[in-house]
């Protein structure tokens, strides 16, 4: 017995319980349930659903980029803000090798919006009138159900 024992390092390996024994936290929901995704992501989730029942109709679509953003940018020349409309979407032309795009902003559209069918209801609604809009067409024409509740 003349060698001591030295304690362990402090450190050295994962913490297997916290200071009061109670074990580690972890994420309130497994990665797979719908309550892990965060509110960006399932609005994302409902603008690619939108797209994917319009490219079945228009595959010309597969060429354009559908964008989701916070809120509505301001910030050329010519644009003013209305302080009684804010869009909830807008196209951006294609130009200089760049693919034209299709932006849903996710928060005016969140605040006219109460519930998940709803929103779902109207995304899809911008997304028709943005894509009529780039290809110079009525929303009736892109998708014969548009206006219908």
């Amino acid at each position: 017995m003349d060698t001591p024992v030295t304690p362990p390092a402090a450190g050295r390996g994962p913490r297997r319980r916290d200071r009061h024994g109670r074990g580690m936290r972890g994420p309130i929901a497994p990665p797979q349930v719908p309550l892990a995704a965060s509110r960006a992501e399932m609005f994302a989730d409902l603008v690619q659903d939108s797209v994917e029942r319009l490219e079945r109709r228009w595959p010309q679509l597969s060429d354009i980029d559908f964008l989701v953003l916070e809120v509505p940018h301001l910030d050329g020349p010519g644009q003013v803000w209305d302080d009684e409309v804010v869009p909830l979407g807008g196209t951006v032309p294609a130009r200089d090798g760049r693919p034209a795009r299709v932006v849903v902003y996710r928060r005016p559209v969140e605040i006219r919006t109460k519930g998940r069918d709803e929103r779902a209801a109207l995304v899809h609604e911008v997304v028709v009138e943005q894509v009529a809009d780039l290809l110079g067409l009525t929303p009736e024409t892109v998708d014969p159900r548009y206006g219908e509740d």
